[in-house]
């Protein structure tokens, strides 16, 4: 738990407006103009140690106000005990020349008790402004409080008042700056799992191709001649999808992804069994199925060693699974762990192991229903 004295730092958004609040505070310092005339009025040292006084409390409340960023003070506690004990130091100058016009001086101590020290102590200083105004006026002979108790208490609520919204408005906007980095970071995480992704799979698809273009080419130089063009075109459809992911408008589709995912087992040698459509797939999960077939179809390229690979999908459900070696034991791998993040974004679980027969790898995405 933050102790009562826990800082608040506004953002730097807000330090146009400090001026704007400190010019706003500093026209009430026109109130001083009662305790000034009774100090030019005394004369000789009451007046010289009353208008030092005076200009001690205008300084350091100034100060004080310019502050109120800060809006709970924790590295600055002393300081900010030392400002309001200044201004009562302040005040006790001017008694002597001022005499019950002094009083006034009390509300602006209030005000900056209310403004700088922790909640409960500047509440606290105030009560203490009020009673000592109130005490004052009605003992001590000759002397009224001028209405200047009653001050005390609407500058408290107007200062304290102020202060609340000063703090709100500074965790709305630490709050905005704390999503905006998320939101940034969230965005990074995004690229980067797509990049891995598309230049997995793309990657892996060509390195199927060019060693088959590699085996064809001197046994059937027209399917050498047509693997070579498919490598061309994948290549650039791969810088197309980077670009595309860094700008954010990448977008696959499912029945996309079951093509390539058919032409790019065929060329590994692997059997697809593969659906020729997926028109009972949901249309808010065809992306999420798309992602599962890619980073699927890839794995088992690249992993399983398998003769056939087989994709179902229903409208609850997409696997992809291989009679391969089976489930690797270091870990899913990065492509998988990418995989997850993107279901979990959605609500959807993420199921890996063995096969139904005990054999291969079987990968299994559920969505809500």
């Amino acid at each position: 738990m933050r102790s009562p004295a826990s800082l608040v730092m506004l953002p730097t958004a807000e330090e146009p407006f400090r001026w704007g609040r400190l010019l706003g505070a500093g026209i009430w310092l026109v109130f001083l103009g009662s305790p000034l005339g009774a100090v030019l009025d005394a004369g000789g040292w009451r007046q010289d140690l009353g208008i030092a006084g005076l200009v001690l409390l205008l300084l350091t409340y100034l100060y004080g106000l310019s502050l109120i960023r800060t809006i709970h003070i924790e590295h600055h506690y002393v300081l900010a005990w030392t400002l309001v004990l200044t201004t009562l130091v302040a005040w006790v100058a001017v008694v002597p020349g001022a005499q019950d016009q002094s009083l006034t001086c009390l509300v602006f101590v209030a005000a900056l008790a209310t403004s700088i020290l922790p909640q409960w102590h500047g509440l606290a200083v105030a009560f203490a402004m009020f009673v000592v105004t109130t005490v004052t006026g009605l003992t001590v002979d000759g002397w009224e409080t001028h209405g200047n108790n009653f001050a005390v208490v609407l500058a408290t609520a107007a200062t304290f008042s102020f202060r609340l919204a000063w703090q709100r408005n500074a965790r709305l906007i630490a709050a905005e700056r704390e999503l905006s980095e998320m939101a940034v970071e969230d965005e990074r995480s995004r690229i980067a799992r797509d990049l891995h992704d598309i230049l997995g799979h793309s990657l892996t698809v060509i390195s199927v191709k060019a060693e088959l273009a590699g085996r064809m080419m001197d046994v059937d130089p027209e399917r050498a001649r047509a693997e070579i063009d498919d490598l061309q075109r994948l290549s650039r459809d791969a810088l197309a999808d980077v670009r595309a992911t860094a700008q954010g408008i990448r977008g696959i589709s499912l029945p996309g992804e079951i093509a390539s995912a058919r032409s790019a087992l065929e060329s590994a040698g692997i059997e697809p069994h593969l659906p020729t459509v997926a028109d009972e797939v949901p249309s808010r999960w065809r992306e999420l199925y798309a992602w599962t077939v890619r980073e699927g179809v890839t794995n088992v390229i690249r992993h399983s060693g398998a003769s056939w690979c087989e994709v179902e999908v229903d409208a609850i459900s997409v696997i992809v699974r291989d009679d391969g070696v089976g489930p690797v034991t270091e870990g899913d791998g990065s492509g998988l762990e990418g995989l997850r993040q993107r279901a979990r974004l959605v609500g959807a679980t993420v199921i890996t192991g063995p096969g139904r027969d005990g054999r291969g790898f079987e990968l299994t995405v559920e969505v809500p229903l």
